[in-house]
C-alpha cells in the first residue's frame, strides 16, 4: 500500500517504500502517471482507508454520518475517523500500530468510563475516560509496557495520558492541524460529494 501512494502509511520500521521508491506491479520501474482529479481524490480516500484500516462501507457510513451533524463535513469526518475507540489506544501509546490498539481492544483489556468495551469502532466523546482493566495490568504484554511508560511523553491538546497509570481523557476531539495526517481530508469530501 505504501509504494502504490508513494508514501510512507505504515508504521512499521521495514517499510517497503524505502526499498523500492516504485509502485508494485509485473513489469517493474515504469514511473508514475500523472493523475487525474478524480484519482486525486480516490488515492487520498484510500490513504485514509488505509491509515484507519476501515472497510470502505465503513467508510462511507463514516461520511454521511457527517453529512447529517453540524458544522463543516471534512471537519466532522476526521473527529469521527479520530474519535475511534482504536485510534484513541493508538494515540495514548498503548500500541505501535492501529492494528495492534484494536487487538486490544477486541480482547476486552479496555475500559471506558469502567466500562469494558471490545468495539474498536467505538466512538468517543469528550471528557471519556479510557482505562486499561486492573485484571489485564497482570498480563505480559502490560509488564513490559510498564517499563517503558512515561519515558516517552505523549503531547496531545486534545487527549491527557496519565504518565503514572494507563489511563487518559479525551479532553475534545481534535482539529485537523492537531491530527496532523498524511491525506487531505478536503479531496476526501470531495470524492464522496460527486
Amino acid at each position: 500500500m505504501c509504494r502504490r501512494v508513494g508514501e510512507r502509511l505504515c508504521t512499521s520500521d521495514k517499510c517497503p517504500i524505502t526499498k523500492r521508491n516504485y509502485p508494485p506491479g509485473v513489469h517493474g520501474v515504469k514511473g508514475r502517471s500523472k493523475l487525474t482529479g478524480y484519482g486525486l481524490q480516490l488515492r487520498e480516500k484510500q490513504k485514509a482507508r488505509w491509515i484507519y484500516g476501515i472497510l470502505e462501507r465503513q467508510f462511507s457510513r463514516y461520511y454521511r454520518e457527517a453529512i447529517r451533524q453540524k458544522g463543516a463535513t471534512d471537519l466532522v469526518l476526521l473527529q469521527l475517523l479520530e474519535g475511534r475507540l482504536d485510534n484513541i489506544v493508538y494515540r495514548m501509546g498503548l500500541s505501535k500500530t492501529r492494528q495492534g490498539a484494536r487487538q486490544l481492544i477486541n480482547h476486552g483489556h479496555i475500559e471506558v468510563n469502567a466500562k469494558k468495551v471490545d468495539i474498536a469502532s467505538y466512538n468517543l466523546k469528550p471528557n471519556d475516560v479510557i482505562t486499561v482493566k486492573k485484571i489485564s495490568l497482570d498480563k505480559l504484554y502490560f509488564k513490559n509496557l510498564q517499563k517503558s511508560w512515561g519515558q516517552n511523553p505523549i503531547a496531545h491538546e486534545w487527549l491527557v495520558v496519565d504518565d503514572k497509570e494507563f489511563t487518559a481523557k479525551l479532553l475534545a476531539l481534535p482539529m485537523p492541524e492537531q491530527a496532523a495526517q498524511p491525506f487531505d481530508i478536503k479531496l476526501i469530501v470531495e470524492y464522496y460529494s460527486r
